[in-house]
């Protein structure tokens, strides 16, 4: 799609919905739905109130609810909310993640399928990879997890759909917190944060220390970060913020075992990983910033741009057949746009998100995590637009109709130049699409509402995809495209002297040309990438939690809390497979637990993981079993300081937490993560 092209799809987008603007009726309060949490700041509440507007999944995470037991993963931050798979392979940040059934096609490679952002910023590569990093959860005050194409509004083309990550600030945060955890297998973690404000500036400084030993060979983490943002309000109408972050994570990669290796010891590393001292490491500096003009009380726009490099060497394989060592630098730069007006009972929204990722550098041949014979010199480039426009229309009392249109235009770009032979490999192809959206929402009561919508989905592939397509020749793949439908309710409604809240989606969603990788046989530690015919994703995802007084004094009270994730996830009568089962997620999927607290502050009470069988191969030959822990978390919490302890796996079981993909598993295939034993650790944060 040419730049001219590009530019009119925005016109052209908003005199879809011009007709809609053009009656004005009497203004109507959208409702918000308070889900969880007591007393929230403004930021807060502005979040629920975009929530409740959503005719679709969006799960809404505060700090303060997560820093209450240990957070040193994304995996460990994503524990309570419905749809996510998420799991480390070692306790280090080295996550996988799927949304929904996304990043199904590569397990423990690019991460692809879920957008994330900072403070509405991406930090997604623009072709989609989240291959070098992952957002520090406790840098975050609030986190927004849009699930499939409810993200629509962050612009996101993704089938596992967007996670926000909000940056703290002056305005929000005490002048002094410091926070401290420390824990089994060598885990030691601090920060320290100050910030203030003065007329009309803030600022805030984080500065962060994590290092763990891990709980198998070769697992070593050490991270150093620091995150700073500053804001200034300009006028009345008219405020910015900067912000800037550094990140500095080494990590030992402990590799996969066998299933006799596992049983005999689930600790060790993987002997070619130890001996080609497999690392990801990852250097990254960031500057962002975002303003804001509120150009009356009914519009604003809102314009962020955001830079980052990523410094990445990555020793990933060293065999008698072949060895690879990445050492790349990525640099990825976005532009946000937002627009925003209400007229009568019309509200709308528009956006425009442009980004490029450069990745420059070379794949080398690996002694022992050192770089020894060139081997590939890389050059990839990428570009993403994406341009949406969303009408929510109150269109009779309890009901809000949401619909709008997705534009997608990007290209892919990859230059790999064989040194040996001087071959130059440059697939390239550009991916354009339209995606519409329409939803309702029904209003059941003040704090409760029950939706439903019908999307789009569509995803072009990351260049790691394309660069391992499976032909290995200039050949692309295509991009995915599907069809989701999703209903659902949420709220929060009183229950005799206490209350109950909850969010539940079912959803079926039909997908064509999914991109699906395997480890490639010839080359362990490199993928193989095609598309499938037709897939299916579909699953139920429900969240309830209560807090339910003992006794007439309401000192004491019980809160339990329920994730459920049910996953249906399966090739659609595909010529190989049939309609056998996707890998890698699990078919069901409990996180639970059950807090004793009491109104001094002291909690205490039981957890639970539940997890379902999976298989590890599209024939469906390899089963990784089912399993199910028991845990136990304590603390006690004031407004100034707060202490916490946790207690996992208590039962100290053997348990397969991540594992590759391959299209046919053999018995003794080396594909197995372990996950964490029995472990303990405390933490505290006082505030000053």
């Amino acid at each position: 799609m040419n730049n001219t092209l590009r530019l009119s799809l925005i016109p052209a987008l908003l005199c879809l919905h011009a007709a809609a603007f053009a009656q004005t009726q009497d203004t109507n309060t959208v409702p918000s739905v308070v889900v969880t949490g007591e007393a929230p700041d403004q930021s807060r509440k502005d979040l629920e109130a975009e929530q409740a507007r959503t005719p679709g999944a969006v799960t809404l995470l505060d700090r303060d609810q997560i820093a209450q037991r240990n957070v040193s993963t994304t995996a460990d931050m994503l524990r309570f909310v419905p749809g996510v798979w998420s799991a480390s392979s070692s306790g280090s940040d080295a996550t996988f993640l799927s949304i929904r059934g996304s990043n199904l096609d590569a397990v423990d490679y690019d991460n692809s399928g879920v957008k994330l952002l900072q403070d509405g910023l991406p930090v997604t590569a623009a072709d989609g990879n989240n291959h070098n990093r992952f957002v520090d959860p406790l840098s975050a005050r609030h986190i927004v997890i849009a699930r499939g194409a409810n993200a629509l509004t962050y612009g996101a083309s993704t089938l596992g759909g967007a996670i926000d990550l909000i940056s703290p600030t002056g305005l929000d945060s005490a002048p002094l917190e410091v926070s401290v955890n420390a824990g089994s297998f060598g885990q030691r973690q601090a920060r320290v944060t100050a910030a203030g404000a003065s007329g009309n500036v803030d600022g805030l400084l984080s500065l962060e220390a994590k290092d763990r030993d891990g709980y198998r060979g070769h697992n070593n983490q050490q991270r150093r970060a620091a995150y700073a943002n500053g804001g200034w309000k300009l006028s009345d109408s008219v405020r910015t913020r900067f912000y800037l972050d550094y990140v500095k994570n080494d990590e030992e990669l402990p590799g996969v075992l066998t299933r006799d290796e596992w049983r005999r010891d689930p600790r060790q590393a993987q002997a070619a990983a130890a001996a080609g001292h497999y690392q990801w490491n990852v250097e990254t500096a960031r500057v962002a910033n975002k303003t804001t003009w509120d150009i009356d009380a009914d519009s604003s726009v809102s314009i962020g741009f955001s830079y980052e490099t990523q410094q990445l060497y990555h020793p990933i394989v060293q065999s008698p057949f072949f060895s690879l060592l990445i050492d790349t630098e990525q640099r990825n730069a976005g532009v946000s746009l937002r627009y925003q007006q209400r007229r009568g009972a019309h509200e709308l929204l528009a956006g425009l998100n442009y980004g490029r990722t450069e990745v420059e550098g070379a794949n080398y041949g690996n002694d022992g995590g050192r770089r020894t014979a060139l081997a590939t010199l890389v050059d990839n480039d990428a570009h993403a637009t994406e341009a949406f426009l969303m009408d929510r229309w109150q269109f009779a009392p309890g009901w809000t109709a949401v619909y709008g249109a997705q534009a997608v235009s990007s290209t892919r770009q990859i230059r790999n130049v064989t040194v040996a032979t001087g071959a130059l490999r440059d697939p390239a192809a550009d991916f354009d699409s339209i995606n519409p959206r329409a939803g309702l929402i029904y209003q059941l009561a003040p704090q409760a509402e029950v939706f439903a919508n019908v999307s789009r989905l569509y995803e072009a592939p990351t260049t790691y995809q394309m660069d391992d397509q499976e032909a290995g020749n200039n050949q692309t793949l295509d991009a995915m495209k599907g069809v989701s439908f999703e209903v659902g309710s949420r709220g929060r409604q009183a229950l005799g002297r206490g209350h109950w809240h909850w969010e539940a989606a079912l959803y079926y969603a039909r997908i064509r040309d999914e991109i699906l990788s395997v480890d490639d046989p010839t080359a362990p530690g490199t993928s193989l990438s095609a598309n499938v015919g037709k897939t299916i994703h579909a699953g139920v995802e429900a969240l309830a939690g209560a807090s339910l007084p003992l006794g007439e004094s309401g000192a004491h009270r019980i809160e339990p809390l329920l994730n459920l994730t049910l996953n249906h996830f399966r090739f659609d009568g595909d010529r190989r497979w049939g309609d056998k089962r996707l890998p890698a997620a699990p078919r069901y999927a409990l996180r639970a637990e059950a807090l004793y607290r009491n109104s001094s502050g002291f909690f205490a009470g039981p957890t639970l993981d539940v997890v379902g069988k999976r298989y590890a191969d599209f024939a469906n030959s390899y089963e990784i079993p089912s399993y199910t822990l028991w845990g136990l978390r304590a603390g006690y919490t004031t407004k100034a300081w707060e202490v916490y302890a946790e207690a996992r796996n208590l039962a100290d079981k053997d348990f397969i937490a991540r594992h590759s993909v391959t299209a046919a598993s053999s018995p003794n295939a080396a594909i197995l993560s372990p996950g964490e034993p029995r472990s303990v650790y405390v933490g505290a944060r006082m505030r000053f």
